[in-house]
């Protein structure tokens, strides 16, 4: 089975359009109950909102001139009780919707991170974690404008629009045709303008999760960026991403602007058509001043859910866009997708055996050539050689972060790449060089495999790992807070607090890349003693730089170029005098 290779570049090729429809059917029909009676509620207010220029007209044509206060009373009551039924129907929605919207913005980042968790680790090695962070955090924001009260808006304004336009053709069918001309002008455009608004909105997206992928970055990297008095190149990079990000929105302000005038300008030639023709009519004595005001006011009610139709027809696009590139992370492949991994490991003894493996990063260049070894349960290989010369890829091999591209690995006889993942991992414990630790607490971090092991466990872990030999130095002890990436420790620190959590996890294969080297040569005194403890009876792979903390592993592979190029124990290697003997000696002056 090949590894994942897609890029972000690759992925960003492919646009799959979430059109209207599919929304339809996968966010808003499951939950046509809400929106049914949001659409109940917006036509009661919409209804209701047709209650004050009906009783102008009655004020004005009737009330007033028969000078009739018991019904101007009467009239009076009617519009405050339309009035109320306008705020309650409003607070409804908002509170029915709305919170609806939100909950569905919760329900999908939550969706959407717990994808891309399951996604493998050479997608993660290929895409910042800042864009990522945008992806679930903003993408989908938008569907609040698909539930929430903006898509029930666009119905209820329509069907508002629909029930004033047959009141208009009602009252004067000829002024009613002079203002239908221009809205449907306006019509043309605001589609026109939606077509050219949704890539620029997709391309928002994309440009707002590399800044803030590199912002992340930047943050993270503070130290670094302090340390070479390189504040300056990392503003340049920043504002130009900020400014990606500015002309990405002027051209949709532009769009919108352009809808926008036009509206003004078509709504304002047709009110100027109205008064004219209706000033004509009331002279001529074939419409009232009550027919004026009444056909005035309903014109707003018709015009403004047009206008409110642009505004919410570009809220939509947005969300469509939004949509688009979340479908692109749903649609990639998870780790556990893979019909062929069906092996359930019920127990594990823990044999590795590497027959024939060939990897590669990037295609035809190929990292390691042929590897084949074996790993017993319950022995320790160590796997030494020059940076880059394929140590790392073997334990990330073997930590099924990585998948072959030819030949097998195998556990207890069973393929790897055949076995369930979940099923393999939850015996697996990883050390690594550069540990990472989660801002929080020293007893959170160790407890992170087993959040629910007992007292005596991790007191166990504790001293197994001598976490204890700082703790008790603290004021908190374990409770002691670390910061982001437990920056307020050693490395040293930080390296026993992570052995302290393997030895918790209690795994069967231990994958150890470096573990002793950030430490000092107490430190290292006192990990060597763990470590003997960690791996007794576990399977170990183990990556070591300093060649004295493996002489008692029961073998030594000397990787070079992507090969093995000799293997043995310490006194084996030392007496064939080859690569392993020169690094030994090599070390042994420094």
């Amino acid at each position: 089975m090949q590894h994942y290779k897609e890029s972000p570049k690759s992925i960003a090729k492919k646009k799959p359009k979430v059109t209207m429809k599919q929304a339809f059917k996968t966010i808003i029909w499951p939950r046509r109950n809400l929106v049914f009676i949001g659409l109940v509620l917006i036509v009661i207010k919409s209804v209701s909102g047709l209650v004050l220029p009906w009783q102008s007209k009655v004020l004005l044509d009737e009330v007033v001139p028969s000078k009739d206060t018991s019904q101007l009373y009467t009239l009076i009551a009617i519009v405050l009780t339309a009035i109320l039924l306008q705020a309650v129907t409003s607070f409804l929605l908002t509170r029915i919707l709305s919170v609806q919207a939100q909950f569905l913005i919760s329900e999908l980042r939550a969706q959407v991170q717990k994808k891309v968790l399951s996604l493998p680790i050479s997608f993660f090695d290929n895409t910042k974690s800042g864009a990522l962070v945008s992806r679930i955090m903003s993408d989908v924001e938008g569907v609040r404008n698909l539930i929430g009260t903006g898509l029930v808006q666009l119905v209820g304004g329509s069907i508002t629009a629909i029930f004033s336009l047959i009141l208009l053709i009602n009252l004067n069918p000829w002024m009613t045709l002079f203002v239908f001309v221009p809205i449907s002008i306006f019509g043309i455009i605001a589609l026109k303008a939606f077509k050219y608004i949704r890539p620029i909105f997709r391309k928002r997206g994309q440009i707002n999760s590399e800044v803030k992928g590199r912002l992340t970055e930047t943050l993270a990297g503070v130290r670094v960026i302090k340390a070479f008095n390189a504040e300056e190149q990392e503003n340049i990079v920043f504002e130009k991403g900020v400014d990606r990000l500015y002309q990405n929105v002027k051209k949709s302000l532009t769009a919108t602007a352009l809808m926008t005038s036009s509206s003004t300008f078509l709504i304002g030639v047709a009110t100027t058509g109205i008064m004219g023709m209706g000033g004509y009519y009331m002279i001529e004595g074939t419409m009232t001043t009550g027919d004026f005001l009444f056909f005035t006011l309903l014109l707003g009610f018709m015009i403004a859910p047009i206008v409110q139709m642009s505004n919410i027809g570009s809220q939509l696009t947005e969300a469509l866009a939004g949509l688009d590139r979340t479908e692109e992370l749903m649609n990639l492949a998870s780790e556990e997708d893979d019909t062929e991994r069906n092996i359930e490991l019920e127990s594990l003894h823990g044999e590795i055996v590497f027959n024939d493996v060939s990897f590669s990063y990037e295609e035809g260049k190929e990292v390691l050539h042929n590897i084949n070894f074996k790993a017993p349960s319950g022995s320790v290989t160590a796997l030494v050689g020059s940076s880059g010369s394929g140590k790392s890829t073997i334990a990330g091999l073997s930590a099924t972060f990585l998948n072959p591209d030819s030949g097998t690995i195998t556990i207890d006889n069973q393929d790897l790449s055949k076995v369930k993942l979940q099923s393999y991992r939850q015996h697996l414990g990883v050390v690594l060089q550069d540990e990472f630790l989660f801002e929080g607490t020293i007893r959170e971090n160790i407890m992170f495999p087993r959040p629910n092991a007992t007292e005596a466990e991790l007191q166990n872990a504790v001293n197994a790992a001598y976490v204890n030999e700082f703790t008790d130095r603290f004021d908190d002890g374990l409770e002691t807070l670390i910061g982001e990436r437990g920056v307020k420790l050693s490395g040293g620190q930080r390296q026993r607090i992570a052995i302290a959590r393997a030895i918790l996890a209690d795994p069967k294969v231990i994958i150890l890349d470096e573990a002793t080297s950030n430490l000092d040569t107490e430190s290292e005194g006192l990990i060597q003693k763990s470590l003997s403890e960690l791996t007794k009876n576990r399977t170990t792979i183990v990556i070591a730089h300093r060649l004295s903390t493996i002489k008692r592993a029961d073998q030594i592979l000397v990787i070079e170029s992507g090969e093995i190029a000799e293997r043995g124990t310490h006194d084996e290697l030392i007496a064939l005098e080859g690569r392993y003997y020169d690094l030994y000696t090599y070390q042994s002056k420094i």
